[in-house]
């Protein structure tokens, strides 16, 4: 029998090492997507407003009046318009959980534009390549690139995506379309499925009892982030050692966004090789982070760990269950199944009116997640 195939997506991103003349013409580039996404939204704006209907303008209809376009690789300008495209298409299937395209600033946002790759006939090459020393790129021609881990021969390049950091850093995302084996599902069981409780203080709780308690990286940097800050806030804004002191504190920022993704990176990988499936809450952690005052609730990163769990699970094959919002996972009791509506938000420990039973609210509303998000799961799969 022949084994099932799947086209699986993965990405290596490499540092890059421009000359000044290829920084310069990314940087024209970032420039140039922005200036032409404005642009175009801005005409379907317009045009919606005077026919009541949507049309999107293509990059060609732009170069005639803004000439600097045609300077910069027109691969990165029609992916412009493919993304905002889909952007508009996302919002009308559904406007509850897209929203609208808005305009790009250019001292907000990520530097970045993407270019697809394109084979050539009769087996000629492509218009993005790897060479010995980097990448070579449209316009840019060879730039000198770290490649710390090599494709496979049978991976197919599809897109390249050219971003800069706040602090100076070029990198290059390569997208490989990979044939790989398809896995097979493992249906999970009570004792292999593990329910994650998000908590403020610990990160989350398991529905073993279990608590991830990562080191508070900006808690960490407090100190030295308030000392560049103060710093910075004495000195003539566009001088030179302004300039310096801003990198110190754009250095130190990325320095803690890459602490906290390296962790969310090696906690996935520890629970998806660890369970069958994981049962987590879909919080709200932005409408959460508004609401609570005494720490910072997107700063941990627990958003991004979800992500990174979810398709680490669907790798293998295992379930990621995610139970709704709504369900009272902390004040029902895991043992008889009470819903205590009246219990304090600040109770660590509560009793169950009904039983008796002492219960840890965290390590509980793991527990509850677990069996709600399998029982979920058993509906969907109409397994008895």
């Amino acid at each position: 029998m022949k084994e099932e195939k799947i086209i699986r997506n993965t990405t290596i991103k490499v540092r890059l090492y421009p000359t000044p003349e290829q920084a310069a013409l990314f940087e024209k580039t970032f420039g140039c997507c922005r200036y032409l996404w404005n642009q175009m939204l801005a005409d379907e704006e317009k045009f919606y407003v005077e026919t009541d209907v949507h049309f999107l303008p293509t990059p060609a209809k732009y170069k005639k009046a803004a000439p600097f376009l045609k300077e910069v690789d027109s691969g990165a300008l029609a992916t412009v318009h493919q993304n905002l495209r889909k952007a508009f298409q996302h919002f009308f299937k559904n406007p509850q959980a897209y929203r609208h395209p808005v305009y790009k600033k250019k001292k907000e946002g990520r530097d970045a534009y993407t270019v697809y790759c394109q084979y050539y006939p009769s087996g000629k090459g492509s218009n993005i390549s790897l060479t010995k020393v980097g990448i070579r790129l449209p316009k840019a021609g060879e730039v000198k690139a770290k490649l710390y881990r090599k494709p496979l021969h049978w991976w197919k390049l599809k897109t390249a995506t050219v971003s800069r950091t706040p602090t100076g850093k070029y990198f290059c995302s390569l997208m490989f379309a990979c044939p790989v084996k398809a896995p097979k599902p493992i249906l999970p069981t009570i004792e292999n499925t593990l329910g994650l409780n998000y908590s403020l203080s610990h990160f989350y709780v398991d529905s073993e009892g279990q608590k991830a308690d990562p080191p508070h990286w900006r808690k960490a940097s407090a100190d030295k982030l308030a000392r560049i800050q103060r710093r910075l806030s004495r000195m003539q804004k566009g001088s030179k050692n302004y300039q310096e002191q801003l990198n110190k504190l754009q250095r130190l920022h990325e320095h803690i966004a890459n602490q906290r993704k390296d962790f969310a990176h090696k906690e996935s990988r520890r629970l998806a090789d660890a369970w069958d499936a994981v049962c987590v809450k879909d919080t709200d952690l932005a409408a959460m982070s508004r609401s609570i005052q005494l720490g910072n609730v997107l700063d941990a990163g627990y958003g991004l760990f979800r992500l990174f769990l979810q398709y680490k699970l669907a790798w293998q094959g295992k379930a990621y269950i995610v139970v709704e919002k709504y369900f009272p996972s902390a004040k029902t009791c895991h043992h008889c199944g009470t819903v205590y509506d009246d219990l304090p938000v600040d109770a660590r420990q509560w009793t169950c009116p009904s039983c008796g039973t002492v219960l840890d609210r965290a390590r509980n509303g793991a527990e509850n997640l677990r069996d709600q998000g399998l029982a979920e799961f058993y509906h969907i799969q109409g397994v008895a």
